[in-house]
């Protein structure tokens, strides 16, 4: 196997720029392959090695895919270096704590099934994360064999965003899975998402050539799909690209992604600008430009209510628990103001 270099682990002049001066010769970047509770697995041309989270320096959080500068001589990590993508999320329960998911991602492979887990709000979801990282997104459709007319789960996926690209394949077959090979060069980062059971560690142990990751049957009856994988890991396939297998996620909120949802949902984002209120939430105030599209059968009525909760989903998780508290003391206020109006007039 020939000795990799710099390159081959996704470094390019983005990375290189950050590098100062007065670099430490002891300083190495380092790209990090998997994120684990007790620290961090790390590789750079003829090193891998776990760093421990007590030698990661404070205030550096890191996820897959983050380029670090190691110190050699120390063994601690002293640098993160700014990030070329960032895909996150709003983790699960009450603690509105941000989870990384991955970074530096050229390319999002949103993985979905030829069957009944072809979720169009969901793919939206992962397109808006993609749009708004400022990264390619490919919508993947598995099972392709399975299906008596693939191609319908392609037309209708490459309706869910403007210029989305779609390719129905079989995960089982390293063949049809020459139609991404476009986006699989050296040195290029393709990110898999999608729910438990579409295929993703399918597609990651074909790829491979071998069964790296463990795979698991869709429940019968509801094609819904298992959880195998458990950890975020890059994966470098033969070809040089480096493969990020995630595990499924039930709950995927958005935050910070407006921009992202705009771009998805482009053409009803632009009907938007035309109502007649800024402040329009597009269900039945007088002058909306989206209501009146929906009535003339122009635009699909349930691609707007999925556009109107991502907004309100994306602007709930935006918001921080200050916010939110100072919010519901100045309604709280109202409120009791209009009882105290309402009391007064009753007993003047």
């Amino acid at each position: 196997m020939p000795t990799l270099e710099l390159a081959d682990f996704g470094w390019d002049h983005f990375f290189h720029g950050q590098l100062s001066g007065d670099l430490s010769p002891t300083s190495i970047p380092v790209r990090v392959m998997n994120v684990q509770k007790s620290g961090l697995q790390v590789a750079a041309p003829g090193l891998e090695t776990h760093v421990d989270v007590s030698v990661i320096g404070e205030g550096i959080s890191a996820t897959v895919g983050d380029w670090l500068l190691f110190d050699s001589e120390s063994g601690r990590v002293v640098q993160r270096l700014e990030r070329k993508s960032l895909f996150k999320r709003r983790a699960p329960g009450s603690e509105r704590r941000i989870q990384l998911i991955a970074a530096n991602v050229d390319t999002l492979f949103a993985v979905s099934s030829c069957n009944q887990d072809f979720n169009e709000a969901r793919l939206e979801r992962y397109l808006a994360i993609a749009r708004e990282a400022g990264v390619m997104a490919v919508i993947v459709l598995t099972k392709s064999d399975l299906s008596e007319d693939p191609q319908r789960f392609v037309r209708a996926a490459e309706k869910l965003a403007p210029e989305v690209s779609a390719e129905a394949v079989n995960a089982l077959d390293k063949e049809s899975l020459q139609s991404l090979a476009g986006w699989l060069g050296n040195g290029q980062t393709i990110a898999l998402l999608g729910s438990s059971g579409t295929g993703k560690s399918t597609i990651t142990n074909t790829l491979l050539g071998h069964n790296q990751v463990e795979t698991q049957d869709i429940r019968a009856g509801d094609d819904k799909g298992r959880h195998t994988t458990t950890s975020r890991s890059l994966f470098r396939l033969p070809g040089g690209a480096w493969l990020l297998d995630t595990p499924g996620m039930r709950e995927l909120q958005l935050t910070d992604v407006q921009a992202g949802i705009d771009d998805v949902f482009a053409e009803v984002s632009a009907l938007a600008k035309n109502c007649r209120f800024a402040n329009c939430v597009h269900e039945s105030e007088p002058g909306c430009a989206v209501r009146q599209a929906v009535n003339d059968g122009n635009i699909d009525e349930a691609r707007v209510s999925r556009w109107r909760k991502l907004l309100r989903e994306e602007a709930h998780n935006r918001e921080s628990i200050a916010e939110r508290r100072a919010r519901g003391r100045s309604l709280g206020k109202l409120y009791r103001t209009i009882q105290d109006e309402k009391k007064s007039t009753r007993n003047p």
